[in-house]
């Protein structure tokens, strides 16, 4: 069979599913992909730090070898056979150190995948190895002691966000076709905005999530990014389904590759600043008020609205709920005096208020977050979605480690400055970032498209006709 001519140049620029096509077709070989890839990762990674714990080459060609050999003989594995797949180093994967960004864990190999990879696995992806977060995930700055921190993809001296932020910034980069993170904070959401890309938080229970505690942890999930919508459908389909070990897990609706937006009146809410409760970037809202005009293209119709709820009371929920999750996620180790002395301050800060938490504030705050579910939910009887600024500031220096100010309001905590993407996680629904443009010193922006519980595809379907009326993915990194 007769291979079209690829320049390795041009492989790393070809969406998910046309390299997933071209593998398939044998145009391309695995082997010739996972060149194109580690050529690419060794010329920009150095610059960025996104893609950490890589594996030997000779391993890694060797593997490109056999999936080679597989379709040599009629076999696939699945659609993403040969792909080079660096994974958040937040999930265990099997073999690769899995250090969660914290020195505890420096040399931590598991024994056993995490659900989603091994689902990407059984896809046919390669492992080459992870993608770089801050320590346990705590923060929307990528930075740990391990590695270091990750550098956005538009300005290397800027913050990728977080925390899935070394999966943005690698596909940003073009150093992987498709990127898996993970979301409890806007961290599939605030470093896709960062780094011009799409990320999406799934309605809770889509992708299943592994843990010790099967029934009471339901602030975070896995998800899938994308430089475009249909490759993280693709991923999202791989991630997704029940599994007999996540009892609160489910399936997606069944659904077919048609991504077209239904016609019809479609209602969208913007939300903006929750009418000057949060402190935003004003050129933040320009851009997505410039694109809220694109939705108006397509025939959507928009208007400003609010729910009928005191922020301050869900914000109040919000850190009940989230320090009761990291206390309990992290107390073995802040319990021992020499391990908690190599912990992040703002996640000690974490684990000792919620320790202090009673079982009636856990209560008072998941009724406090009920009440908002059912207000959000007396919104949706007026519009098909809402919309919200993805962050409240640009990509800031890479060396602060978060926002202290935002125009003239002090931040009082670590995360206050990321305040803008609780309300899809405390009612678990599924959104998207999908990107504005650029701010006036060229760093990028996105916007929150948030649907219905279970309407993750209607979701998907609208940022999907957006991405085709703005087409911002495809201003590329410098360096790309």
């Amino acid at each position: 069979m007769k291979k079209a001519s690829h320049r390795a140049s041009d492989l790393v620029q070809f969406s998910a599913l046309e390299l997933s096509a071209a593998i398939h077709a044998r145009d391309v070989s695995c082997r010739e992909v996972m060149t194109a890839y580690l050529d690419q990762i060794g010329r920009i990674n150095p610059k960025v730090n996104a893609i950490v714990s890589l594996q030997p080459e000779a391993q890694l060609m060797a593997q490109a070898l056999r999936c080679d050999e597989q379709l040599a003989s009629g076999e696939t594995v699945g659609w993403m056979h040969g792909f080079p797949q660096a994974i958040k180093d937040l999930s265990a994967t099997v073999g690769i150190p899995s250090t969660m960004g914290s020195p505890l864990f420096r040399d931590f190999l598991p024994t056993s995948d995490g659900i989603a990879v091994a689902r990407m696995k059984q896809a046919g992806a390669i492992i080459i190895g992870k993608t770089n977060v801050p320590e346990f995930g705590a923060g929307s700055q990528t930075y740990n002691p391990v590695f270091g921190s990750t550098k956005c993809a538009y300005d290397e001296t800027r913050t990728a966000g977080g925390s899935s932020g070394g999966a943005a910034v690698a596909l940003a980069t073009r150093m992987q076709a498709v990127a898996d993170g993970s979301d409890m904070m806007g961290s599939l959401r605030n470093p896709a905005a960062f780094n011009n890309v799409f990320g999406f938080r799934p309605s809770f229970g889509v992708v299943p999530i592994g843990s010790p505690e099967l029934y009471l942890q339901q602030l975070a999930t896995d998800g899938p990014m994308g430089r475009n919508v249909p490759d993280m459908l693709a991923l999202l389909r791989t991630q997704a389904g029940y599994h007999t070990g996540v009892p609160l897990s489910r399936d997606l609706p069944a659904f077919g590759d048609d991504l077209r937006l239904n016609g019809g009146d479609i209602r969208i809410g913007w939300l903006g600043n929750y009418r000057d409760y949060l402190a935003i970037d004003p050129e933040i809202l320009r851009l997505c008020e410039t694109a809220l005009k694109q939705l108006e293209a397509l025939g959507c119709r928009v208007d400003a609205t609010h729910p009928d709820f005191s922020m301050a009371e869900l914000w109040h929920s919000w850190l009940t709920l989230r320090q009761w999750s990291v206390a309990s996620a992290r107390y073995a180790d802040y319990e021992e005096p020499e391990r908690r002395a190599k912990m992040k301050s703002e996640i000690v800060w974490e684990i000792k208020r919620g320790l202090q938490l009673s079982a009636l504030d856990i209560y008072q705050a998941s009724a406090i977050r009920s009440r908002w579910y059912r207000a959000v939910m007396a919104l949706f009887d007026t519009y098909d979605f809402l919309v919200l600024p993805s962050a409240q500031v640009f990509p800031f220096d890479a060396d602060q480690h978060w926002p202290r100010v935002i125009g003239d309001r002090a931040m009082d905590t670590y995360h206050r400055w990321m305040e803008v993407v609780i309300g899809p996680t405390m009612a678990g629904l599924p959104a998207v970032n999908v990107p504005v443009g650029f701010g006036p010193h060229g760093l990028p922006m996105g916007m929150q498209i948030i649907g219905r519980p279970h309407a993750d595809i209607e979701v998907l379907k609208i940022a999907h006709a957006y991405d085709a009326v703005t087409g911002w993915v495809e201003k590329r990194p410098p360096a790309c």
